[in-house]
């Protein structure tokens, strides 16, 4: 599963879960060339069956216990750069919805095997942190 995946498990499941991380993850596909046609072709027209797996929408709908969030992006990112991610879409609607969320934006790191190896300790301490409360 990519963070797009968690992002929404954890968003469809209120209280299974005190935190959720992720890298790079497409935050908002609704409004991204990929999740648009992704989403023409698994659920066809229908916009609100897409919004059912839309990060960015489920915030907005979100009721349930604090949900902690931890999303790394590299502003390297090809993917990032070409608007197909949308994290600070995900971040608006987290601060507009009380939704914690810690947007990391690292400046020189792309979609690559070396910026998940260079902060995925940081998203094990994340996960612990609520673990060990």
């Amino acid at each position: 599963m990519g963070g797009h995946g968690e992002l929404i498990c954890a968003l469809k499941n209120p209280g299974k879960f005190q935190s959720v991380s992720a890298f790079a993850p497409i935050s908002n596909p609704i409004k991204a060339p990929w999740g648009t046609k992704a989403f023409t072709g698994y659920l066809e027209g229908d916009q609100s069956k897409w919004q059912e797996y839309d990060a960015t929408e489920l915030v907005k709908k979100y009721i349930g216990p604090a949900l902690n969030m931890l999303v790394d992006q590299g502003k390297a990112d090809n993917f990032y750069v070409e608007g197909q991610l949308l994290p600070d879409n995900l971040s608006a609607e987290c601060a507009s919805n009380n939704v914690p969320i810690n947007l990391r934006i690292h400046e020189v790191y792309d979609h690559s095997y070396y910026f998940i190896a260079t902060f995925i300790e940081e998203h094990i301490n994340h996960h612990a942190k609520f673990l060990l409360q």
